[in-house]
C-alpha cells in the first residue's frame, strides 16, 4: 500500500512541476496588462496621445494570451510530463490543440449544435471561440486534459523503433499518429460530456435570482469556485449580460444584464434614488483588490525566513495585477492547485463578502480591479452606488483573509509560496549573494558540470525541471547524489524525495537550468 501511495504522491509532484511551467509566466503577462489599463485610461492619458495608443497596442499583444490559457496549459503540462524529446512534444501539443479545436467545430456544425451569439458574446452558450473556431467551452481543463494525455501518450509510443520505410514515422511523430483517435474521440465525447456538467450550473442561476440574500451568497461562491473548470462563465454571465440579471427601459428602449444597466445609469444618473437591484450580482471584484492582497499578504508573513525575498519575488507582481485590473490568476495559481482547501476558504469568503454588500444595498460596478472600479464609479453620485461602503467592507475581507489564511497555513503546515520543505538551508546577507553570484557567472559551464557530477553524472539523469526556486531532477539511484558538491556550485539546500532530488538555488534556478539543458545536449 505504501508504494502506491509512493507512486500517487510523485504522479502529484510530477503534474504540479508541469502546472507551474505555465504559471510561472501569468504575472508578467499579468503586470503588463496592468500598465496597459493605465496607459488607456481617458482619466490620466489622453486618447488621442502616443502613450494611450502604446498601451492600446500592448494590451492587443498580451490579451490573447490570457484568451488562450488553454493552449499555454497544454503545451506546459505536455512538455513537463514527458519525459524526452520535449522541445518535439510542444510542438505536437500545439497541433493536437488545434486539431481539437477543428475536430470540435466540424462536429458541432455536423450535429448542428453550433450556438450563436448573445449580446455578440459566447458566453452564456456553454461554447466560445478560440483561434477562430467555435467550440465547447472547457476553460484551462481543455489544456490541462489534453497535456496530460499527449505527455502519457508520448512516454508510451516515442521510443518505439518502426522497421524499414515506417521508420520516419517514429519518435514524436509516432505520437501525433496515436493522438489523432484520441483527438478525435474527445472532441466528440466533450460535446456531450461538457454540456451535461453545466446544465446544473443553469439550473442554479433561477434559485439565485429569486433567493435574496441567500441567492447572492450561492452566486458568490460558485463564480469563484468554478473558475478553474472555466464554467463560472454559466454562473456570472446570465446575470450581467442577459435579461436574467434584469431589464431596465430607458429613453424607449430595453437594456438587459446587470452590465448594460449601470452602463444606462452612467448616461442617466436621475433614474433612480438608488442603483438597480441588478448591480447585486456584480461585486466579485472586491476579491481581487482586497481579499486576495489579504491571502497574499498571510502568504509572505507565514514564508520561512529565509524565503521571504523569494515568496515577495512571486507573490508582488501576482497581486498588483489582481488589483489593478482583475486578472487574479496569476495570484489565485499559486494556491489552487497547492491546497484545494484555500481554494475553498476563498470562495467562501467571496460569497460572503458579496452577501455582506447586499444587506446594505451596496451597488458599485465591481466587477473587476481598481482601475475599472474607479473609471465606473467615481463619475457617478456617491448615494447611488453607495461605493465608499464597498471599500470598508473590502478593508473588512483583507483582514478576515488575512487571519484565515494565516491561521490555517501555520496550523495546517500548508505548502504555500516560501514554505516547501527545506533541509540544510544557509542564511546568506546580501554581500554572501554577490559573492556566490560573482563565483559562479563566468563560469557557467563549469557549474553545469559540477552540478551533473554532483547528481550522479548524465547517465543517472532521467528528466531535469524546475520550479520557481528549485531544480527538481529525477534519477535512476539518488542515493549517489554529492550534497557537497551540488552546494558548491552556488545551491542553498538539497531535498530527496523518492528517485526525484531537489536542488534549491533561488529566482536564480531559470538560469540554472538553462546551463544544464544546454550541457545535457552537447555532452
Amino acid at each position: 500500500m505504501s508504494g502506491i501511495r509512493q507512486r500517487i504522491l510523485e504522479n502529484m509532484q510530477r503534474f504540479s512541476r508541469a502546472m507551474i511551467g505555465a504559471v510561472l509566466f501569468l504575472p508578467v503577462i499579468g503586470l503588463i496588462l496592468a500598465l496597459s489599463s493605465v496607459l488607456t485610461n481617458p482619466t490620466l492619458i489622453s486618447e488621442t496621445s502616443f502613450l494611450h495608443y502604446l498601451g492600446q497596442l500592448l494590451g492587443d499583444t498580451f490579451w490573447p494570451l490570457f484568451s488562450n490559457l488553454g493552449l499555454l496549459f497544454c503545451v506546459g503540462i505536455s512538455y513537463g510530463l514527458a519525459k524526452d524529446k520535449k522541445t518535439e512534444v510542444t510542438l505536437v501539443a500545439v497541433m493536437c490543440f488545434i486539431m481539437f479545436l477543428g475536430a470540435n467545430h466540424s462536429w458541432l456544425e455536423y450535429t448542428h449544435q453550433v450556438a450563436g451569439k448573445i449580446n455578440d458574446e459566447y458566453y452564456g452558450t456553454g461554447q466560445t471561440e478560440l483561434l477562430g473556431f467555435v467550440v465547447v467551452d472547457m476553460g484551462v481543463f481543455l489544456g490541462i486534459i489534453l497535456g496530460c494525455t499527449i505527455a502519457w501518450v508520448h512516454n508510451k509510443v516515442s521510443t518505439i523503433a518502426l522497421p524499414g520505410a515506417l521508420s520516419m514515422y517514429g519518435g514524436a511523430k509516432l505520437t501525433l499518429v496515436a493522438m489523432t483517435p484520441v483527438i478525435v474521440f474527445y472532441a466528440i465525447a466533450f460535446t456531450w460530456i461538457w454540456p451535461f456538467m453545466t446544465h446544473g450550473i443553469t439550473a442554479l442561476t433561477g434559485f439565485m435570482k429569486n433567493a435574496g440574500v441567500a441567492g447572492v451568497f450561492v452566486y458568490g461562491f460558485f463564480e469563484k469556485f468554478l473558475i478553474p473548470t472555466g464554467l463560472h462563465h454559466f454562473v456570472w454571465s446570465p446575470f450581467q449580460l442577459t435579461p436574467i440579471g434584469g431589464t431596465l427601459n430607458v429613453d424607449g428602449q430595453t437594456v438587459a444584464g446587470s452590465q448594460a444597466i449601470f452602463l444606462a445609469y452612467m448616461r442617466h444618473p436621475d433614474l433612480t434614488p438608488l442603483m438597480n437591484e441588478a448591480l447585486r450580482f456584480s461585486q466579485q471584484g472586491m476579491t481581487t483588490i482586497f481579499g486576495l492582497s489579504g491571502a497574499a499578504l498571510a502568504f509572505y508573513h507565514t514564508a520561512k525566513p529565509e524565503k521571504k525575498m523569494l515568496a515577495k519575488a512571486v507573490l508582488l507582481p501576482a497581486i498588483i495585477t489582481s488589483i489593478l485590473t482583475g486578472i487574479t490568476e496569476p495570484i489565485e495559481f499559486t494556491f489552487l492547485f497547492i491546497s484545494p482547501l484555500l481554494w475553498f476558504i476563498h470562495a467562501l469568503l467571496t460569497a460572503a463578502s458579496q452577501a455582506i454588500c447586499d444587506i446594505f444595498s451596496v451597488r458599485p460596478w465591481g466587477a473587476s480591479g481598481l482601475i475599472e472600479f474607479i473609471i465606473y464609479n467615481l463619475p457617478l453620485p456617491v448615494s447611488l452606488t453607495r461605493w465608499p461602503l464597498y471599500v470598508i467592507i473590502g478593508i473588512g475581507q483583507f483582514a478576515v483573509y488575512y487571519v484565515i489564511f494565516r491561521t490555517l497555513i501555520l496550523k495546517l503546515n500548508l505548502k504555500t509560496p516560501g514554505r516547501e520543505d527545506d533541509e540544510d538551508v544557509k542564511l546568506y546577507n546580501k554581500q554572501d549573494y554577490r559573492k556566490k553570484i560573482n563565483k559562479h557567472a563566468d563560469k557557467n559551464g563549469l557549474v553545469a558540470n559540477d552540478i551533473i557530477n554532483g547528481l550522479g553524472g548524465k547517465a543517472n539523469i532521467i528528466s531535469v525541471d524546475n520550479c520557481f526556486t528549485r531544480l527538481r531532477v529525477a534519477l535512476h539511484n539518488p542515493d549517489i547524489v554529492d550534497e557537497a558538491q551540488l552546494k558548491n556550485t552556488g545551491a542553498n539546500g538539497v531535498i530527496r524525495s523518492g528517485n526525484e532530488v531537489q536542488v534549491i538555488y533561488g529566482v536564480s534556478v531559470g538560469q540554472v537550468r538553462s546551463h544544464v539543458d544546454t550541457w545535457l545536449e552537447n555532452n
